[in-house]
């Protein structure tokens, strides 16, 4: 199908339309398409909607979502659309998205039927690519255009939730490193959780490295699991266990590319993994 500005629209393989970038030769939100993603991997596992309303219940008027590697936007709207639908106690949403390249959105917008953009959520997007902003009276929506790092030091509201979902470490080496969820749990709150469709051991490693404790997040697809982090180890699901952590024992275990020297004694130190 037609592209634009490095990206095209291509089909998965149950017939759903992703954006491909044609520079990184990867598709976002493969397998079951952006939508089903966006809604289960994301806003559903994040449980936005009941945080949107317990956030309110202790007094607080907006909790902060980060949607770091806004791509096509699948999982910006899918935040969008459970504050949009949220009741008016709930407290608000504050929408941070963090990009480089806007060919993605510009791309999803040209091709809006198959991306479900339509209404108040084209009327959203349209703003986010001439403004790099919009709001309702439920949510508040702003685009941080750039290099993600330099972006998350500048943030000075703690997130609540973070939607971790860059290209791959293949094609994106620099945003699955120590540093980089280290620079994410420097502007997390105190009962922040992230969510990521990686699954691979060195991910959990720079995660556990930089200071987040580390479980196993749902799976979508063809994944059998992917991984959710949090500032406290009692706010995830399945948090990781000594189980996994005697992967950590091979020879062979991958690791982050800036792991420091130690990087597996470091973990196996760590509280999560105390019996």
């Amino acid at each position: 199908m037609s592209g634009g500005r490095g990206h095209e629209v291509v089909r998965t393989r149950a017939g759903l339309a992703a954006v491909r970038s044609l520079a990184e030769g990867e598709v976002m939100h493969p397998g079951v398409g952006p939508l089903v993603e966006a809604e289960q991997l994301y806003a559903r596992q994040s449980r936005l909607g009941e945080r949107l309303e317990t956030a309110s219940a202790a007094g607080l008027a907006s909790l902060v979502v980060f949607d770091v590697g806004l791509g096509a936007g699948s999982n910006a709207l899918a935040a969008w659309a459970v504050s949009e639908a949220a009741p008016a106690s709930a407290a608000r949403l504050s929408l941070i998205s963090f990009e480089r390249d806007l060919g993605a959105l510009e791309l999803a917008l040209a091709h809006a039927a198959d991306f479900g953009i339509a209404g108040a959520s084209e009327a959203a997007v349209r703003a986010i690519l001439a403004d790099g902003r919009h709001e309702t009276s439920r949510t508040s929506w702003r685009l941080e255009r750039g290099d993600v790092l330099e972006a998350l030091a500048r943030e000075v509201e703690p997130a609540a939730v973070v939607f971790w979902d860059p290209f791959s470490p293949r094609a994106n080496p620099a945003l699955w490193t120590v540093a980089a969820f280290t620079a994410a749990r420097r502007a997390a709150g105190t009962h922040c959780t992230l969510f990521t469709y990686s699954a691979s051991t060195a991910v959990r490693v720079a995660l556990l490295l930089a200071g987040w404790a580390v479980g196993v997040g749902d799976g979508i697809g063809d994944k059998t699991a992917t991984t959710a982090a949090a500032t406290q180890v009692g706010d995830l699901a399945r948090p990781l266990d000594r189980r996994w952590l005697a992967r950590l024992s091979r020879d062979d275990v991958p690791l982050p590319v800036d792991a420091p020297h130690g990087a597996v004694q470091t973990v196996a130190g760590l509280p999560q993994f105390k019996e």
